[in-house]
């Protein structure tokens, strides 16, 4: 039965939002980590990365001084690995789900952080992440997984999708909790 669950779509869409609203809805303890935009105005200006404990961290800017490059942001690729990867591993060998937000571009160029949302998927509680639409061999491998549920997010499905998500995620909780004791 498929255990991870894998949120997709157009960016823009509400993947960090449904996540947000799902994590509310849980009945188990959670960790992990959300990454927000930065705005100035209307205007996308970068990104931040933080853990559900509250640490934060710039993870990407169109003027940050980095050798890693997406598009037209500069990538803080150590952020990821101090917050992201360090709240992956926290989780890892608890009782606790796993919320990864996101898995993309700037992200993975961390083979830290490709590491750690591997070792997630295979722990035996559930992993509630975004992923980038994008293919790539890594994102296009994960896609393929056999404990996966992927789904398509829009704002036509945004809202039912935070109960049904919530379900599942609880569901598998629960099931992992009676097999490990």
């Amino acid at each position: 039965m498929p255990q991870n669950i894998l949120l997709t779509g157009k960016p823009g869409c509400g993947k960090t939002t449904l996540i947000e609203r799902v994590i509310k809805r849980l009945s188990c303890p959670v960790c992990g980590f959300l990454t927000r935009e930065i705005r100035q105005g209307r205007s996308r200006f970068g990104f931040k990365i933080e853990d559900l404990n509250g640490r934060k961290d710039l993870l990407a800017t169109k003027s940050f001084r980095s050798k890693f490059r997406v598009g037209s942001y500069r990538v803080n690729v150590e952020a990821v690995d101090r917050i992201a990867v360090s709240a992956i591993e926290e989780g890892l060998g608890k009782k606790t789900v796993i919320v990864i937000d996101e898995i993309a571009s700037m992200e993975l160029l961390s083979q830290r952080f490709r590491n750690a949302v591997l070792a997630a998927l295979d722990a035996p509680y559930p992993v509630v992440a975004s992923i980038q639409m994008k293919s790539s061999p890594f994102l296009d491998k994960l896609r393929l997984r056999g404990d996966i549920l992927l789904f398509y997010i829009s704002s036509g499905n945004r809202e039912a999708l935070v109960n049904k998500v919530s379900q599942l995620v609880n569901s598998a909780y629960e099931s992992a909790s009676a097999r490990t004791g």
